[in-house]
């Protein structure tokens, strides 16, 4: 069988006049290597695309982190600069683009800011500037510039039980990293917490009743995927699920 393909969310970046659609490579290999699938990147061209006709023709979806938050509008916030930069190309792209894919029954792997623009897209809402809420742990990268410092092993989560992250983690409690100053608010509509982090910080998300695979995470696994356990298997399950997506795809 031919690998599957993996449609891969792209920011939108302002170079040299130019305006890049562009996917970080941690990800585009985490497809590749950790799925063991081919990584297509889609453009943020929002209404201009038919996203029927483009979940016709892939096996998966992977909505990316990125440095940009979603913008506040949409889930009936403010939007300030302190909590900028936005891609409203992005957010135009990717909330219906997600929101098509599980109606479909395509799989589904949302990372970070892709796990936000989920809940978004069902309905939810986000918490802005997390570490100055009380109660609240700082989930913030350290500042460096070292990626493998940025990205490092930061603290544990509990996986809650009969959940879809814990028959592919098989555990209870994995250590993840944590690169964020936002996370969900109130839940989007059959959006179900999958884990969560001691300060009660929601670390994973699934849809209930969703015809088809559909992971989120707060943290990011794409970094790790070839050294970490846990970033392992989330990345051969979400492969696994867009072969068995595939297989049915093209059934005569």
């Amino acid at each position: 069988m031919k690998k599957p393909l993996i449609l891969v969310t792209a920011d939108v970046k302002d170079v040299e006049g130019y305006h890049w659609h562009a996917a970080p490579s941690t990800y585009l290999k985490a497809v590749l290597n950790g799925a063991s699938a081919i990584p297509v990147i889609l453009p943020s061209l929002g209404e201009e695309l038919n996203f029927d006709d483009i979940l016709d023709q892939v096996d998966g979806v992977l909505a990316t982190g990125s440095r940009s938050n979603v913008y506040p509008a949409l889930y009936g916030a403010e939007a300030t600069e302190e909590n900028g930069p936005y891609d409203r190309d992005r957010d135009a792209t990717t909330l219906p683009l997600l929101k098509r894919a599980i109606e479909k029954g395509v799989p589904v792997f949302a990372i970070c800011r892709g796990m936000q623009e989920l809940n978004v897209a069902f309905g939810g809402t986000l918490l802005t500037e997390i570490q100055e809420m009380e109660g609240r742990s700082d989930h913030r990268a350290p500042t460096s510039d070292n990626q493998d410092e940025r990205f490092k092993i930061a603290h544990p989560i509990s996986i809650g039980s009969n959940t879809q992250l814990k028959s592919v983690l098989e555990a209870e409690k994995v250590e993840v990293n944590s690169l964020h100053r936002q996370a969900l608010g109130d839940l989007g509509t059959t959006l179900a917490v999958e884990a969560r982090a001691a300060d009660g910080t929601i670390e994973a998300v699934s849809v209930a009743n969703a015809p088809g695979y559909v992971v989120a995470t707060q943290w990011h696994p794409e970094y790790w995927v070839k050294t970490d356990g846990p970033s392992q298997k989330l990345f051969q399950a979400f492969g696994e699920a867009a072969r068995s997506y595939r297989a049915t795809r093209l059934k005569p």
